[in-house]
C-alpha cells in the first residue's frame, strides 16, 4: 500500500535550495568506506602502478591467513601514474558500504604491468611476487555505523623505487595509511512500528538526507556533515508528524535519539 504523508512538508523540502535524499530500508550496522591513493613527489617522469584489487580484513586478526578478507569493488582497476597525485591531490579507488566494526588491515593487490619513466624512457618495474597476493597494511580502526571513513594510501615514491647495479628498477612499496572519519549520523528507534515514517535530517542550509526505519523500528541517517539538524519524522496517514530541533552531529559518531514516540 502506498504511504500518504502531509503535503506541506514535501512542498517545503522541494522548495529548499538543495534537496538530497539518501533512502535505505536496511540501513543499520553499516559504514561507508572510501579508499584513495596519493603520493609524495619523486624525481621521475612517471611511476605507473597496476592496481587490481583492494581488500579489507574484518575479523580483528592481524595474521597472515586469508580468513576475514573482503574484496572491495574498484571504481577503475588498471594503471595509475601515482605521480599525478602529489601535493595534496589524491584519486578515489573505491567507495562502498561495509558492515560496521573493527578493520584490522587493508590489502593492495597489484598486477604485472608496472613501469617507470626516467628521462623520457620507459622501464619495466619489477614487482615482488608477494604483491600479487597483496601488500598488507595495518589499520586497526573501529568503524562506527552511519559514518563515512576515508583511508588514504600515501605512497613514498622516492623510497619505493630501487635501482639495481644493472640499471633495472624494482618496486618495493613504502606506504603510509591515513584513516579519517569524514561524516557523522543520527540514529534512533521509532515507536510504534505501525507509524512507519520517513525520517528527514534537515541542516540549517535546508539540505536534507532521509532514511526509513527497518522492521525493528530502528533508523540511521548517514553521511551527515558536522552541525545542528532538525529531525522530522513523517509517518503514514493516521499519525502525527514529529519534529526534533537542535540535534547535534559530530564527525566520527552517530547521535542516538533513543526511542522517538509518534502520536496518533
Amino acid at each position: 500500500m502506498t504511504k500518504k504523508y502531509p503535503f506541506n512538508l514535501f512542498l517545503l523540502l522541494l522548495l529548499s535550495s538543495v534537496f538530497f535524499t539518501a533512502c535505505n530500508k536496511n540501513n543499520g550496522g553499516t559504514s561507508r568506506l572510501q579508499v584513495s591513493i596519493t603520493d609524495a613527489p619523486a624525481d621521475y617522469d612517471a611511476i605507473n602502478i597496476d592496481i587490481q584489487g583492494v581488500e579489507i580484513h574484518t575479523d580483528g586478526s592481524a595474521g597472515n591467513n586469508d580468513k576475514g578478507w573482503v574484496k572491495l569493488d574498484l571504481l577503475k582497476p588498471g594503471i595509475y601514474n601515482i605521480l599525478d597525485f602529489t601535493n595534496g591531490l589524491d584519486t578515489l579507488l573505491t567507495d562502498v558500504e561495509i558492515p560496521s566494526g573493527k578493520i584490522s588491515q587493508i590489502r593492495l593487490v597489484l598486477g604485472n604491468n608496472n613501469t617507470i619513466k626516467v628521462s623520457g624512457k620507459d622501464y619495466a618495474l619489477a614487482t615482488p611476487s608477494a604483491m600479487q597476493s597483496g601488500l598488507k597494511l595495518l589499520i586497526n580502526t573501529t568503524f562506527e555505523e552511519g559514518v563515512t571513513y576515508k583511508i588514504i594510501l600515501d605512497f613514498d615514491a622516492a623510497r619505493s623505487i630501487v635501482l639495481s647495479g644493472n640499471g633495472s628498477y624494482s618496486l618495493k612499496p613504502v606506504i603510509r595509511t591515513i584513516v579519517k572519519a569524514e561524516t557523522g549520523g543520527i540514529k534512533g528507534t521509532v515507536s510504534p512500528l505501525q507509524a512507519d515514517p520517513v525520517v528527514y535530517a534537515i541542516s540549517s542550509a535546508q539540505d536534507s538526507v532521509s532514511a526509513y526505519p527497518n522492521k525493528e523500528g530502528k533508523f540511521l541517517v548517514q553521511g551527515l556533515k558536522a552541525g545542528t539538524y532538525k529531525v522530522v519524522l513523517v509517518p503514514k496517514e493516521g499519525y502525527q508528524t514529529k519534529t526534533l530541533n537542535n540535534i547535534t552531529v559530530n564527525i566520527g559518531s552517530s547521535t542516538d535519539l533513543g526511542t522517538v514516540t509518534i502520536s496518533q
